[in-house]
């Protein structure tokens, strides 16, 4: 199981999974906005989404768990 986390303090702009989506390596999962850039978060390896913690609009802090697959 792999716990995808902000990067950086920021905001999520788009959600691009939903939970029981297969996912490959370096597939966008989450587009966040911090420092004025949009940066995409990308999936650290293949696998099965299994549940989906980020919210679009919503501020999250460095190391808070926005996709966890499995």
């Amino acid at each position: 199981m792999a716990e995808v986390t902000m990067p950086m303090n920021g905001k999520v702009i788009d959600v691009r999974v939903q939970v029981g989506d297969s996912v490959q390596e370096d597939l966008e999962l989450v587009i966040i906005e911090a420092m004025k850039m949009e940066l995409p978060v990308v999936a650290p390896e293949g696998g099965t989404v299994k549940e989906v913690r980020a919210k679009v609009g919503d501020s999250y802090q460095t190391g808070d768990v926005l996709v966890v697959l499995s």
